[in-house]
């Protein structure tokens, strides 16, 4: 994975914003300040999600189109479950 560096950084700075989240909600912060903040981190999640997504199409699936028969057609099925379960969410 090319941008694992990348994408574990993302994930750590989210993680922290989760965190955020659930201090907010111990606090009893306002709630809509609370829904931001989850939307926030939902929009993170997603970045990440997609980064993961062009990292996979750009290697996993064009190594495997080079190789042709049932390994292509595996990794292509494969991603488009991904990309379904991403719009789905």
């Amino acid at each position: 994975m090319q941008d694992q560096k990348k994408i574990v950084a993302r994930l750590s700075r989210i993680e922290g914003q989760v965190r955020g989240i659930k201090q907010m909600a111990q606090n009893g912060d306002y709630c809509i300040d609370i829904l931001t903040q989850i939307s926030a981190a939902n929009s993170a999640l997603r970045s990440v999600a997609l980064l993961l997504l062009d990292d996979h199409l750009s290697h996993c699936v064009k190594q495997a189109s080079a190789q042709g028969d049932q390994v292509a057609d595996d990794k292509l099925k494969e991603a488009s479950a991904a990309i379904a379960r991403l719009v789905k969410s």
